[in-house]
């Protein structure tokens, strides 16, 4: 079964290929809210966002999640204190 992740800003195009590339099916959903994401999340074993915030109730939510990317500087909009209590990496792509 393919890796899941979804992608809840807009990225580029060039993103999108990249996972598709490495086989990992990925879900462009943006504009949800924080409750639409709540309910969606624990779907997903990856997360992947520019500016949304991934908070702790998000994290409590996310019984698959491995892994929360950020697009862009650093991880200031990731819980990453709730991120790593459950055993989530969390990492950023600087040049987007």
């Amino acid at each position: 079964m393919a890796l899941k992740v979804l992608v809840a800003d807009k990225l580029s195009r060039l993103a999108l290929d990249i996972f598709a590339r490495r086989g990992i099916d990925a879900h462009l959903k943006t504009d949800l809210s924080r409750d639409e994401l709540i309910d969606i999340i624990p779907n997903y074993d990856g997360l992947a966002v520019r500016s949304s915030k991934v908070t702790e109730k998000i994290v409590a939510a996310a019984d698959r999640l491995k892994v929360i990317g950020r697009a862009g500087i650093g991880v200031d909009n990731v819980d990453v204190r709730a991120a790593t209590a459950r055993g989530i990496i969390v990492m950023n792509t600087p040049l987007g």
